[in-house]
Order: structure tokens, then sequence, then C-alpha cells
């Protein structure tokens, strides 16, 4: 099914994520928060049966690969905007013989041209990767028809409210990175690459993907430093094991859907209409 899409928009997000592929995976493996983040993501979608799954921004290809050797049975399909990522991909599944990987170049709304007829019973995002889709809302549509009945989706989140980071920009007297968030159009994370995208509140995302049932939501870096703040997290690594259960605890209050990242699992109904 073709969906219309404005050409120039993506080929900015591609032109990001082309420029950040070379040394992504040097950064992140220096990066402790986000690689704890990112195991919690992938303990999420284990917690959940699938034959079939689809990652949606899968960058180097590092979750891709983590589960095709996870679960060998299971066919690991993803679509990335960038081509330069999806070669660095290619050559990881490659390199590690996983005949199970297929790694596609495109947007959300390619997914039905480069796996048509095709359903997911697991789709998952890491990382925000939807934070940049042009519109949220069509992007939900999509998913809905690709997604199996009875099919989960663990869709991470660049969250509108965070809190702890608002105060420490104030606190800096950053006061426009402090709200920058709360624009209709956020310029992401790179303080000289501008990246079209936008962040949403818990209640907008239920809304956008009222059609799934919304069956958990977690909130991360709501009491420990985000993964960006480098300096702040080497002073504090001792007790960033603290830090991190006590996010775990606040989860448990109305004070999840404050941190950096916010996460939601959704689930299709088995019965069709």
């Amino acid at each position: 099914m073709e969906q219309k899409t404005n050409p120039k928009y993506y080929q900015q997000i591609e032109s990001y994520y082309d420029g950040d592929a070379e040394d992504f995976d040097a950064r992140y493996w220096k990066n402790y928060v986000l690689q704890r983040i990112r195991q919690d993501f992938r303990e999420e979608v284990k917690r959940h049966s699938f034959t079939s799954m689809l990652e949606i921004g899968y960058g180097t290809g590092l979750d891709m690969e983590h589960f095709a050797k996870t679960h060998p049975d299971v066919k690991v399909a993803g679509i990335d905007i960038s081509g330069e990522m999806k070669n660095i991909a290619r050559k990881r599944a490659q390199k590690q013989n996983l005949s199970n990987v297929k790694a596609e170049k495109g947007s959300v709304e390619d997914i039905e041209n480069l796996f048509p007829g095709e359903k997911f019973d697991m789709v998952y995002v890491f990382f925000g990767a939807l934070n940049t889709v042009e519109d949220l809302k069509k992007t939900a549509d999509i998913l809905y028809r690709i997604v199996a009945p009875g099919g989960v989706m663990v869709l991470s989140f660049v969250n509108k409210y965070y809190l702890a980071g608002m105060m420490i920009e104030m606190l800096k007297l950053r006061f426009g990175a402090a709200f920058s968030r709360l624009r209709k159009v956020w310029g992401g994370y790179s303080p000289t690459e501008f990246l079209p995208s936008r962040c949403y509140s818990p209640k907008e995302i239920k809304n956008m993907f009222s059609q799934f049932s919304l069956v958990k939501r977690k909130g991360y870096s709501i009491v420990h430093p985000a993964w960006y703040y480098h300096g702040l997290n080497r002073l504090i690594r001792r007790v960033s094991p603290l830090l991190w259960k006590s996010d775990m605890l606040v989860n448990k209050t109305f004070a999840w859907r404050y941190g950096e990242y916010a996460l939601y699992v959704f689930k299709k109904n088995r019965k069709q209409y």
C-alpha cells in the first residue's frame, strides 16, 4: 500500500544518521548508561513469544544481531532510513552468518512495500526512532495493519516531559535547551546538527495507538541522569546502580512519565472486526 511522504523531510533525517553511522558503535560501547537501558529494552522483548519480528530504526544492527542469535528460528527483519546504517547492519549480519536477518532501507511508510503481505508478531523500536516519523498517527495505523493478531509492540520514545533534564539545563542557565522538547519540532540531541523530530507525552502516545491495548509502560532516567550527561555520569558512577534501582521504584508511582525515555508495550487484539 503506497503511502504519501515528504521526500525532503526524510532526506534530512537520512543525512543526519548517515553522518552518525561511522563512529556510532564506538561511542555506544563507551556509554554504560545506554548499554544498561538497551539491555532492559531487550529483556522486555524477550518476555513475549514471537516467530517473526520487525525492528524500526535498527541503526548499525546491534539488536537484530542479538535477537538473531538468541532466537535463531525467528525471522528478524528491520528498516532504517539511513543507507549508511543499512550497509553496516548488513555487513554485521553477513560477518556473523546470520541468515535469518533481513535489513532494508526505508521509512515506516515503506514497510508494506518492503515486506508485502507479511505480518509480524513482534515489532520493537529502541531509543525513539518513531520520534522522527512524519506523522505518528498514520504510523500507528500502518503498524496496526502489519502486526499479526495477538502480536506485541515494544516501543520506546524520547519523552516530552523530562523533568530532571529541564532542571539540570535551567541550573546551567540554558533555558532554550531546558524547554526544547516542548516545542512543536524538537531538534534532537546534537548541539550542532538539527534533527527534525517531535517529543510526545504518555497521553499523546496512548491516544495515537488507541487501536492497540496498552499492557505496560515504563520510564527511564527519571532519577538517574540521562545517557548524554557524560560528565555527570562519570562523577556518579559508583552510585549509578543505586540510582537505576531508584528509577525502578519510581516507576511504581505517577512520576514514571517524567523520565528521559518512556517505553510502552502494546498488544493487538486477536479478534478482528
